[in-house]
């Protein structure tokens, strides 16, 4: 069966490393964001076969883009969630446009994705889904309640999700990356948040994007979150 793989979120970071990463392991790969000319740069980049804009938020617009996948390059089979958004700060100071758009952004528009996603899984008698989460979610952190909550949530949908489809041999699983080389983390004091890393460094966006390949590749794993972090949670 031809693995086909959409990566949303797949012009930067994270997502960046998934969809270059998947293209040397011989998947057709569609790089979907939001700005369609960073999807564009990003499949040239690494020879990814289609580059196509999305709002992740809109559900009509996910249909299209899995139209425009399936017509261009085959049905999915693989689906990497890797888009998301923060908007730290104290949730007493959080705008209300703030909170909503994290919540869309980072639940809401994985779980758009998913569905239309399962449809052809569905079909097919066959899939694997990766969601990209965070070890904040699980460990809390001040000045980002509202980003945890949606990350955390994405671990309950998920693993919900994995015992919907799993008579249907389809696998649903979370990668927790902790902090990581990302333009999302490029402000932070990294010498200072380092101290607190058993592992003594940030991670590297491939680093994540092996991790999320294992998941995408085992047939015997689902529901499960794999987190990535250096050891961080061991600091809960």
């Amino acid at each position: 069966m031809t693995k086909v793989c959409a990566v949303f979120g797949g012009s930067r970071g994270i997502g960046k490393a998934v969809a270059k990463l998947l293209v040397e392991g011989d998947y057709k790969v569609a790089v979907i964001s939001r700005n369609l000319e960073a999807a564009k740069a990003a499949a040239g980049e690494h020879g990814a076969h289609l580059a196509l804009s999305c709002d992740i938020t809109k559900e009509q617009e996910v249909q299209h883009t899995f139209q425009e996948i399936a017509k261009n390059v085959g049905n999915v089979n693989y689906l990497v969630n890797a888009a998301g958004i923060n908007r730290d700060g104290l949730l007493i100071r959080t705008k209300a446009e703030d909170i909503l758009s994290q919540l869309s952004v980072n639940l809401i528009g994985p779980m758009n994705t998913c569905k239309v996603a399962l449809r052809s899984m569905v079909q097919q008698q066959g899939g694997a889904i990766v969601n990209i989460g965070s070890v904040v979610g699980h460990k809390g952190n001040a000045g980002q309640s509202v980003y945890s909550a949606s990350k955390e949530g994405l671990v309950g949908f998920s693993k919900s999700l994995a015992k919907e489809v799993a008579k249907k041999n389809i696998r649903i699983n979370v990668v927790a990356p902790g902090f990581i080389h990302t333009d999302m983390t490029s402000s932070l004091d990294k010498d200072s948040l380092s101290r607190n890393i058993p592992l003594s460094r940030f991670g590297e966006a491939d680093e994540v994007a092996h991790a999320v390949a294992f998941l995408l590749n085992s047939p015997y794993v689902t529901g499960h979150v794999l987190v990535v972090d250096g050891g961080l949670q061991l600091q809960i």
